[in-house]
């Protein structure tokens, strides 16, 4: 299987399916050899740590991550999920445009 996606860090994303449906976020870190996301608020859960030199110990929140099938990237002229495609511009640089809109999504 490919481990190439189209969603990268920084992309504003929508939960489409799952305990976290509607929500979005930002991708705070995309992890392509398992085809998942980690996005911010979304998938939190607690984890009993010990404390150590640096840290002080106690039950910590963080975000887990979410399989990529599961979130949809917000087109930036509605605001709704979509899905990404290519183009290739005459330069030859690809670029992501949202298959709503047909908006660019590249920063």
């Amino acid at each position: 299987m490919r481990n190439k996606m189209k969603i990268r860090k920084g992309d504003t994303v929508i939960v489409i399916a799952g305990k976290d449906k509607g929500k979005r976020g930002a991708v705070l870190r995309a992890i392509p050899a398992d085809r998942r996301v980690v996005v911010q608020g979304v998938n939190v859960v607690k984890r009993h740590t010990k404390p150590s030199a640096t840290t002080s110990g106690g039950i910590v929140e963080k975000e887990a991550s979410v399989h990529v099938s599961n979130v949809a990237i917000a087109d930036p002229k509605t605001d709704k999920p979509t899905r990404v495609g290519i183009k290739r511009l005459e330069d030859g640089t690809r670029m992501r445009i949202a298959k709503r809109s047909g908006e660019v999504i590249d920063r």
